[in-house]
């Protein structure tokens, strides 16, 4: 099985966020969680890099970064 060599995930600011969950409204796979209230949290398995969360953000400390994964059998 072969990894998905370069994938797009929304990565979170967790220290300016102001936890008011509009990321969450518009994330289309759920991969967007506020636990205890406190600050967003992606799941970048379930994250698609679409940006929709980051446009969103009244607060501007989502964006979205790309995950460079290596295939199975160790290639780049």
């Amino acid at each position: 099985m072969t990894l998905q060599k370069n994938k797009r995930y929304a990565v979170v600011d967790e220290a300016h966020c102001v936890a008011c969950g509009s990321c969450i409204k518009v994330c289309p796979k759920g991969a967007v969680t506020v636990p205890n209230g406190i600050t967003a949290k992606v799941d970048i398995d379930s994250c698609v890099g679409c940006g929709l969360c980051a446009k969103v953000c009244p607060a501007s400390v989502i964006h979205i970064e790309m995950l460079k994964r290596r295939e199975e059998n160790g290639n780049e």
